[in-house]
């Protein structure tokens, strides 16, 4: 059981990570993601998302220095995005984002999106760049069971992390199992379902049973579910709430209504590049 947004989590590689963390997707002004990076860090948020696709690195990586953080004490993730995948872009994409985040070392850098084009080579050089002491730990964004599956043939070693798009509404039970099974923590981006959740009848109830928002009662959900989160916010008041889910538990029956709601519904993906990614190896 998750008892506190310091708890971490031992991943497969032997590093530990915070079971939630602070997502920066759409923070792109400095003075934004300075008092966002303050504020997350003050009530507790160890782990900072990023990712080159988001144009905001550098923010972030200046941000940590405004506020006067140890880089000891903050785990910073990225990603590489399409355009720089293959094995020698990817190994330059992994520079450009230790420059940008002002760091020597990345604590996990994820595939954004798998590729067919590059999927082996983009791989080989995470875990050469690995090997080099340049990232700690190694993982992937948005690939099913059917992707996991091909890059075992080839990997050296595997995925620790799979981020995903998971709430309510897309649970993804299965492929949360497998990645379990497969000694991988599944990590929900979008967790909240980009507000789509929010405004649920049986979540709301849920919550005011527990004085909790339908927010808290989702992250509280994806915790006891062993899924990791990285909700994202620069409201005050919100990055608060949604750090202040460690004081409640939800029943069985509370965790069964809403695994119930699931209706596969995607918020966030393009229909296009999914059918892309389900078919490129069919």
């Amino acid at each position: 059981m998750v008892n506190s947004i310091r708890d971490t989590f031992k991943l497969s590689d032997g590093n530990e990570i915070p079971m939630e963390g602070f997502g920066t997707y759409k923070i792109n002004e400095q003075d934004d993601m300075d008092a966002a990076i303050k504020m997350a860090y003050e009530v507790g948020y160890r782990l900072f998302d990023t990712a080159q696709f988001y144009g905001n690195e550098a923010v972030l990586g200046q941000a940590i220095k405004n506020v006067g953080l140890n880089r000891s004490d903050v785990f910073i993730t990225t990603k590489i995005p399409e355009p720089k995948q293959g094995y020698d872009s990817t190994l330059k994409a992994v520079d450009e984002s230790l420059s940008r985040l002002q760091t020597d070392y990345l604590d996990l850098v994820l595939i954004h999106w798998p590729i067919h084009s590059e999927f082996f080579n983009t791989w080989r050089a995470l875990e050469d760049a690995k090997a080099a002491g340049k990232i700690r730990s190694i993982g992937v964004s948005n690939y099913h069971r059917t992707h996991l599956e091909f890059l075992k043939t080839q990997a050296r070693e595997m995925p620790v992390v799979n981020q995903i798009e998971d709430h309510p509404y897309l649970s993804q039970p299965t492929m949360v199992d497998f990645n379990k099974q497969s000694g991988i923590l599944t990590q929900a981006w979008s967790p909240l379902g980009r507000g789509a959740v929010l405004n649920d009848p049986v979540i709301a109830k849920i919550g005011a049973a527990h004085d909790k928002s339908t927010a808290q009662v989702i992250l509280r959900w994806h915790l006891q579910r062993g899924v990791a989160i990285i909700p994202k916010s620069n409201k005050p008041e919100r990055v608060k709430q949604n750090a202040d889910i460690y004081d409640f538990t939800l029943s069985d029956e509370e965790m069964k209504l809403i695994n119930e709601l699931n209706k596969n519904q995607r918020t966030g993906d393009d229909p296009e590049l999914v059918y892309e990614l389900e078919h490129q190896y069919h």
